[in-house]
């Protein structure tokens, strides 16, 4: 009665059955048996065929490949002979293999994979397999998250702050961020203009997913941080590169940047301080700018100020937002990560007028809802230590100023590069494209920045990362984010393996 059943189920679903007998056993009147459906592409080697396992003794069953989610339980069994069966099914539609469509959405296909990730899980591998790699790929600070900062988020879980938040992040928190932004950067909010999220990143995508429609364009100034460009692509946008340049020190000719607007343009992103130059843009330089975006109506501008306070005098930081006429078009970025070495925190934040954010705050209602409530109990911390971060942040960035100032001494001392200081963040974008096309025994071509990386982490065992992540091919960069011993190791490492290049030309 059982056996026929199941072959009228699998017939029902569409599929011939067979039971071929293994051997024999006992069956009590509480015993149960269930029966899963399991796709077997080796059976036959025809797709089409799928295979049915079943152990009346009650034990788990040992799937071959992917259930198919057919489950059959049976209790109050009489028989006391029951056979071992095998349960074979052929679809009666068709003799036509059945092919499972493994495609992805067009806008997934279109997304690069981040070199910068990469390259840093590459390092991180050689490492453990015990090749002393020197690290410089990342932007992480070596420097532990300020103890003020670290003791909130433990008292944070010793009282029981460890629910969810309102979406759109804590009052507390939201009322801090404000008061920071008017106090530090001349720029007025309340909180409900303020969205809280998993990281500065995060609420870039969502601004980008919130304004952009499909045909719109994104104008990134190059060299770029290697996200915005695949984040355009996310939201169905195009990407519209801005080049710059090392000969005016990788800023925007605002020219240039007029030349590239048109009726589709909806978004200018801008990072200063830069990722990955270091470049700072000034005050002057941003009135530009914002003149420019005045003429055009669907124009507005994201602003990354991730690395605000991570800058070197006498550069200044000037928030787009703060410039006349620029509160309504602005949507001002930024976290906790770099300044606050808060990067595994996952703490940023949006700033902008109302209607954007809350559409920012609907997508991140849909997808990971607030951000972690013990980060945000240290985001109050941090934001509570001193105007920039106070003392503690300006140790760090002096820290950082002086690995700065070693590399560029260092690396002006090699034949053929150009450099570029920069005025801020913690990265040197440096032109190697003289070495292009030198060969390396035992190595092959340097063709690019991305062969000239593998060449160093080769034979100088040292991660960097290639600039044509960044959108310029001619340079690499290297994040001093780490010790100043580690930075003279590596570098040490880089100057001993450079020689074993060929120039392709002489350098005059």
């Amino acid at each position: 009665m059982l056996i026929r059943r199941w072959r009228e189920y699998f017939f029902f679903k569409g599929y011939e059955v067979e039971l071929e007998s293994f051997g024999s056993w006992t069956q009590t009147p509480t015993n149960t048996m269930q029966l899963q459906a399991a796709c077997s592409p080796t059976l036959s080697h025809q797709p089409h065929r799928r295979q049915l396992v079943g152990d009346p003794s009650g034990r788990p069953i040992s799937l071959s490949s992917h259930p198919v989610g057919i489950s059959f339980k049976t209790s109050n069994i009489r028989e006391e002979f029951f056979p071992r069966l095998r349960v074979v099914m052929r679809s009666q539609s068709t003799s036509d293999p059945i092919e499972l469509d493994v495609s992805l959405s067009p806008r997934v296909n279109s997304v690069k994979p981040s070199k910068t990730v990469a390259i840093t899980d590459q390092a991180t591998a050689l490492v453990q397999a015990g090749v002393p790699v020197i690290r410089l790929a990342a932007g992480e600070p070596d420097f532990d998250t300020p103890p003020v900062i670290a003791e909130a988020g433990i008292n944070a879980i010793r009282e029981g702050h460890t629910r969810y938040t309102p979406n759109a992040g804590t009052m507390e928190l939201r009322t801090a961020i404000c008061h920071k932004l008017k106090e530090e950067n001349g720029i007025d909010y309340s909180p409900d203009q303020i969205l809280v999220s998993n990281g500065a990143k995060q609420s870039i995508l969502q601004v980008v997913l919130g304004v952009c429609s499909p045909g719109d364009e994104v104008v990134i100034p190059a060299p770029y941080w290697v996200s915005y460009p695949e984040m355009a692509r996310l939201a169905d946008a195009t990407p519209v590169i801005v080049d710059t340049g090392i000969s005016r020190n990788f800023l925007m000719d605002p020219k240039h940047l007029e030349s590239k607007l048109n009726e589709k343009s909806r978004l200018l992103i801008l990072c200063s301080p830069s990722n990955p130059t270091g470049s700072v843009y000034p005050k002057e330089l941003l009135e530009e700018i914002a003149a420019i975006v005045a003429r055009h109506p669907r124009l507005l501008v994201l602003s990354d100020e991730i690395y605000e306070h991570i800058i070197y005098s006498p550069a200044k930081h000037t928030s787009f937002a703060s410039l006349p006429g620029m509160w309504e078009r602005t949507l001002t970025v930024n976290g906790f990560s770099k300044a606050f070495a808060m990067t595994g925190w996952r703490l940023g934040y949006l700033a902008g007028p109302k209607h954007f954010v809350a559409a920012s705050g609907k997508i991140q209602s849909q997808s990971t809802s607030g951000a972690c409530s013990i980060s945000q109990k240290a985001g109050v911390a941090a934001l509570g230590m001193g105007k920039a971060g106070g003392e503690t942040v300006a140790t760090m960035v002096k820290a950082f100023r002086e690995r700065r100032d070693f590399l560029i001494k260092g690396f002006s001392e090699l034949e053929g590069v150009k450099i570029s200081d920069p005025q801020g963040a913690f990265y040197l974008f440096l032109d190697f494209s003289s070495y292009y096309g030198s060969e390396a025994e035992g190595f092959g071509a340097i063709n690019g920045s991305e062969s000239l990386c593998r060449f160093l982490l080769d034979k100088a065992q040292v991660a960097l990362v290639p600039g044509d992540a960044f959108g310029d091919d001619n340079c690499i960069r290297i994040s001093y984010a780490e010790s100043l011993s580690t930075l003279e190791k590596a570098l040490d490492n880089i100057k001993k393996a450079i020689p074993l290049l060929k120039l392709p030309v002489s350098i005059n």
